[in-house]
């Protein structure tokens, strides 16, 4: 198996007789010299050369060599194409860097030159010239011209890896490229000056390519890629094939899962296109891409239905999934979107977000975006806002989310997340709001803590609402609805950043319990999804979002370890560098989620990913009446009164403040 590895340090000796060798003098002192000397030595060595191709041109032409033509003569027409190649820039490239687009630019002068030459021949200025002479005369300097060059930019860049190669301390990574197409030959050749990586080989899919070589590399088919690991050293491995689907993705993970290898991809080709990253720019791989998750297309005219053209307002706009939905939101097109928010730094984060986007996209000028600093338990200020802006959609997703801290701090999460529902609903009641969609969570359903618990009477509260206005159709018009999901990755509670964190500072990773299991979606999808659901919606619907497979967070963990290239540390890998420690169950948290009380309780809807749980409620008047005694109560800081009101409304509410260790 023939792999170059020339720009590994083999030994010093090595490295030390070539930083002696005459070349790699004579080449530093070239380097060395101001760009006007080089630029004057390559016109010189290409006015040189191209008299001896115009030479060799007359000599094919004739079949003999002889004086054919005066040197003066030689000199004048050799001149032509070097002060043409003068004029269109040929000379600012940098040589090292040479690039085939350059010469596309010397070929139309090439061919423009012929027609001048054709011309003054035929009008006898050019006597000693036959016809046929131009064409072979260009077209031997063309290939003086490209081999030149890319002599030049090989020595270079060899010279430039053998350059760090001096250096004690260079480290270098051995790396495959996956995908052997046009995005993997552009990384090759980005990777060419890398100090940190050496490109061995490439790997690709298509059979056709199995053994060929592009620039001395090898192709290997993609069954061979887990043997090449060890045999070759393989330290990394980049994907190159922007347009690989991610249940092929998935599939290459999977045969590497038990091989503690970095493996990172190339953006995709929409990213790219969007200009958003280039083809040289190299990422992690997203842990989605090991979750087997179905996605669909959105439907565009639901996703339309209560945004395009519509005022618009978010709670917690600034919140992991508040400032997604304004993110898609603006998208969208409505005539006024209101970011409501009670932190001033996230609102103002959020703000400058959407408004370097708007200054960016030419479809968004017309948007009017409000940031307001809000608490969603004012609502008289809420109902000021909604009238003063003419709002038509409310998505409500300020809510205090962190269980443990909302365990700590009980009656604060309650009257934000269950009593600010209900304040902001009522609201939008009074302000004749079109649609109002709450954001819950899985948690809610037979929580174990105070914030599933609270969550769960905040879609009691919207139930509750919803009722009364379908009951009083003349008098209010809101169409009121909940959409339920489990976590988001990325969010600010996710484990997966706490994770990545722990990983990269090479700290022990922390999971509470070894078989707790979470279901996992992204933020922008979980957006999107919200979106359509709340234009679905007839009023008083429990939305679910099918979150796929739940996943081991311990499984996930150990993933995590692999894909950063390190090896988990366990009794059958003592030696391993990540080790996982079990700190047991947080305070309220549950083994399990779940996202309908009752499996005969939920039924299908027209989008795939969106099913309709059919959940229980209790009468409104019941739940105003505790939500009108939790001032006082929590005041006296009744925490068993809170708790017995959750026995009594939310169903399979269980106290677990106290969780046992693994």
């Amino acid at each position: 198996m023939s792999i170059e590895t020339n720009l590994i340090p083999q030994n010093e000796s090595k490295t030390e007789s070539y930083s002696n060798s005459g070349l790699y003098r004579n080449i530093q002192y070239l380097l060395a010299l101001p760009r006007s000397f080089k630029k004057g030595i390559l016109i010189v060595a290409d006015f040189f050369m191209a008299a001896v191709c115009l030479y060799f041109a007359l000599a094919l032409r004739f079949g003999v060599t002889g004086n054919h033509i005066t040197a003066l003569e030689l000199a004048l027409y050799a001149s032509f194409p070097i002060l043409g190649l003068y004029v269109i820039g040929f000379y600012k490239a940098v040589a090292r860097v040479f690039i085939d687009s350059v010469m596309r630019g010397v070929l139309q002068l090439f061919a423009v030159l012929i027609i001048v030459y054709e011309l003054l021949i035929y009008v006898e200025w050019m006597p000693s010239i036959p016809r046929s002479v131009p064409i072979l005369y260009l077209f031997l300097f063309f290939i003086w011209l490209w081999n030149s060059r890319l002599t030049i930019k090989e020595l270079l860049n060899r010279f430039q890896g053998n350059r760090v190669l001096r250096s004690k301390d260079s480290v270098y990574d051995n790396v495959v490229i996956y995908g052997a197409g046009m995005a993997g030959r552009e990384l090759l050749d980005g990777l060419r000056d890398s100090h940190k990586y050496n490109v061995v080989a490439f790997v690709d899919d298509n059979p056709q390519l199995t053994g060929a070589y592009i620039f001395g590399k090898r192709i290997y088919a993609a069954d061979q890629l887990v043997d090449m690991i060890d045999t070759l050293n393989i330290a990394q491995i980049f994907l190159a094939v922007p347009s690989i689907s991610r249940a092929r993705k998935r599939e290459i993970m999977d045969k590497l899962a038990n091989i503690s290898i970095k493996i990172k991809e190339l953006p995709s080709l929409q990213e790219i296109a969007d200009g958003k990253v280039t083809v040289s720019n190299m990422r992690k791989i997203d842990i989605l891409d090991v979750l087997d998750r179905q996605t669909v297309e959105p439907d565009e005219t639901l996703l339309l239905k209560n945004i395009k053209d519509k005022c618009v307002l978010v709670t917690g706009a600034g919140g992991s999934i508040g400032s997604e939905l304004c993110r898609q939101i603006i998208k969208n097109q409505p005539v006024c979107l209101v970011l409501y928010e009670l932190s001033e730094y996230a609102l103002y984060s959020i703000h400058q977000e959407l408004l370097g986007k708007q200054a960016a996209n030419p479809e968004y000028q017309n948007i009017e975006i409000v940031a307001v600093i809000g608490n969603v338990t004012n609502e008289s200020n809420l109902i000021k806002i909604l009238k003063r802006h003419h709002i038509q959609t409310v998505y409500h997703a300020a809510a205090y989310k962190h269980v443990p801290l909302v365990e700590h701090n009980p009656f604060e999460g309650v009257i934000n997340n269950s009593k600010g529902t209900y304040h902001c609903a009522r609201a939008a009641i009074q302000a004749n709001v079109e649609t109002f969609v709450l954001i819950s969570t899985d948690k809610a359903v037979r929580p174990t803590n105070v914030m599933g618990a609270s969550k769960r009477m905040a879609e009691l509260v919207c139930q509750g609402l919803s009722y009364e206005v379908k009951a009083n159709p003349s008098a209010h018009q809101t169409c009121i609805s909940m959409v339920r999901f489990g976590n988001v990755l990325g969010s600010s509670g996710s484990v997966v950043p706490v994770f990545s964190r722990q990983i990269e500072n090479g700290h022990p990773i922390t999971v509470t319990h070894p078989d707790v299991t979470r279901y996992f979606m992204t933020i922008p999808e979980a957006a999107n999804l919200v979106i359509q659901a709340g234009a679905m919606a007839s009023g008083g619907e429990v939305f679910v979002l099918d979150m796929g497979e739940p996943v081991k967070i311990v499984d996930l963990a150990r993933r995590m370890i692999h894909l950063s290239g390190c090896e988990t540390k366990d009794d059958q890998h003592p030696n391993g560098d990540i080790e996982i420690i079990f700190t047991g169950l947080r305070s309220g948290e549950k083994l399990y989620e779940e996202l309908i009380i009752g499996e005969d309780n939920v039924k299908d809807t027209h989008h795939p990913l969106i099913m309709q749980a059919m959940e229980h409620r209790f009468p409104l008047n019941e739940v105003e009446q505790t939500l009108d005694k939790l001032p006082q109560k929590a005041e006296q800081h009744d925490v068993k009164w809170l708790k017995n009101q959750f026995y009594h409304f939310v169903e399979g509410y269980q106290d677990n403040s106290t969780a046992p260790k693994p």
